[in-house]
């Protein structure tokens, strides 16, 4: 995504501050060379605060949404007592790795044992979803306890408005708001209530609102900011079901780590959820999705020396502070660790494609702590972030930056290189 943040708003341009520009507390500073943070799976075009205003988008028009009123999923942990969900498909991806090396080998078999999030990212994969929700129930009577499956609901209409590696299916100017609904989130929620039993987690559109806070600059983002809140509070209010918990995707501490940011993004989710039926409709947020911010230390500042929250855990500390003073309480957090597991890997924090000195973090963990419902790999390890090569349509110029693997498919798609360069970086190792 973009590192500069900024609104245009009635007739005037508004600096919203995004990775340096202002201090939390409310002083200035002047920007620095180049910008920071950056958003994930999609990338985007920088802005460094010196471009004339952009001309005024009228957002286009939006559907409006019914607010929930059934019973929401209790304001509980749904991963405490509770096994994850283990995805076949991911470790036969793993088994197809190939190599000569025993101790890759010995740690591509520990891979399999470890549950990642499960992509629906297009139409398409909705047929993946009665399966993996049938298995989550076997598993679950064979282990004699819960097992969680995490789906991530990955579809947006303009999904990624200023990406380009990471764009999806459904065009706003082509019925895409309302096809998102009846042919996206209708069916998940059919075969949701079919399984009124199963707890299910869900990762509810990585970039989707952050983009609202700080993207409106760029067109496509700026015709989509009603559909992009009407769709989130559609889903959440379809999803919003007893035995399903809805963690809203709140980017990571590069993108909406500064008090702005923050405060922007608690005001779109007030707005959300009160569309939607309320704040106990969502179980909480995830953070770091497919990103690879370290969960400790002050490394953020050598990226970014005004970030008041340097590492991924202090951002969801500061995060919580922030929508707790908009209303939204008590929630719980889901920070990805799939990949954030060495520190300093980045010459940008807007770098966010194939790092190529990235480990494996933190493995899959309950309540690991305040806050935290988990540590999970919602972005499985190995998955690719984006093309790399530059004829490719979908190729995004951040998929060459200088920390960038220059090997890499389509997103999505195996990386086993990278997969294996990550293994053997992982900390804690594996």
């Amino acid at each position: 995504m973009t590192t500069k943040r900024g609104i245009w708003t009635q007739n005037h341009w508004s600096l919203l501050v995004g990775a340096a520009f202002l201090v939390a507390c409310g002083g200035s500073q002047p920007p620095p060379a180049e910008s920071a943070p950056a958003g994930q799976p999609g990338g985007g075009t920088v802005l460094l605060g010196n471009e004339a205003a952009p001309p005024e988008v009228e957002p286009l028009p939006a559907m409006p949404v019914t607010a929930a009123t059934g019973k929401p999923a209790p304001a509980k942990n749904p991963f405490e007592g509770a096994d994850f969900y283990l995805d076949p498909n991911y470790a036969a991806k793993i088994a197809s790795t190939k190599t000569n090396d025993p101790a890759i080998k010995a740690m591509l078999e520990k891979m399999k044992k470890y549950p990642t999030g499960l992509w629906l990212d297009k139409i398409e994969a909705l047929s993946e979803l009665p399966k993996w929700l049938g298995e989550a129930e076997a598993q679950s009577k064979k282990a004699k306890k819960p097992v969680v499956p995490v789906i991530v609901v990955y579809d947006f209409p303009n999904r990624d408005c200023s990406a380009k590696a990471s764009a999806g299916e459904l065009d706003v100017e082509q019925e895409g708001e309302e096809r998102y609904r009846k042919e996206f989130i209708d069916p998940i929620a059919a075969e949701f209530k079919k399984h009124p039993d199963l707890r299910i987690a869900v990762v509810l559109e990585p970039d989707s609102l952050p983009n609202v806070v700080t993207n409106i600059p760029i067109e496509k983002c700026a015709k989509s900011e009603f559909i992009y809140k009407h769709s989130a509070a559609y889903a959440i209010a379809q999803l919003s079901l007893p035995n399903v918990y809805i963690y809203v995707d709140a980017a990571h501490a590069g993108w909406l780590g500064w008090l702005r940011n923050r405060t922007g993004f608690a005001k779109v989710m007030k707005e959300v959820l009160d569309m939607a039926g309320g704040p106990d409709r969502i179980r909480g947020f995830a953070t770091n999705t497919s990103n690879y911010n370290a969960l400790d230390g002050d490394w953020g500042l050598k990226l970014e020396s005004s970030s008041p929250t340097p590492s991924e855990y202090s951002y969801v500390k500061g995060l919580a502070e922030t929508l707790a003073e908009h209303g939204i309480k008590d929630k719980g957090y889901v920070i990805d660790t799939s990949r954030n597991g060495v520190a300093e890997t980045r010459t940008k924090w807007g770098n966010w494609c194939n790092i190529a000195k990235a480990g494996i973090g933190e493995r899959p963990k309950v309540a690991p702590r305040p806050l935290l419902d988990a540590f999970f790999w919602i972005k499985p390890p190995g998955d690719s972030d984006g093309v790399a090569d530059p004829s490719a349509t979908r190729f995004d110029e951040n998929c060459r930056s200088p920390d960038a693997r220059t090997d890499a498919p389509e997103a999505g798609q195996w990386f086993p290189d990278h997969l294996i360069a990550m293994m053997k970086a992982a900390n804690p190792p594996l």
